[in-house]
């Protein structure tokens, strides 16, 4: 067992695939949602890895697990949205695009507007 910390393990593979060591990073992060799948960042991490390697479908997979751990994340419905555009499926991708912007009122909702000061 590791001493790292899980989300040091998923900063870790984020690394990997940033300097360009996309193998690396997806060999980790398969591993980590292998022994946490519980985890959300790691499978939202996963996804992004795969969908900047074009591997659309196992992205698709990947962010399905995500969207069933977190399903009001903006970010992954924004992935899902981007997903879903490269697929080819204008209905999915405006479905989630809009969940994603409905998100993203919610929270501008919650914080009060800033008063001008003159």
């Amino acid at each position: 067992m590791s001493d790292t910390s899980l989300q040091d393990q998923i900063d870790d593979a984020t690394f990997d695939f940033a300097i360009g060591e996309n193998d690396s990073a997806l060999a980790k992060l398969r591993s980590i949602t292998g022994s946490h799948p519980d985890s959300f960042e790691a499978w939202h991490a996963l996804t992004e890895v795969l969908y900047a390697s074009e591997d659309y479908d196992a992205a698709l997979g990947a962010a399905e697990t995500a969207h069933k751990l977190r399903p009001d994340d903006i970010h992954i419905n924004t992935s899902l949205s981007r997903i879903w555009v490269e697929r080819g499926d204008k209905d999915k991708a405006e479905h989630y695009g809009a969940q994603a912007r409905m998100l993203g009122w919610k929270e501008e909702l919650k914080s009060p507007p800033q008063k001008d000061e003159l």
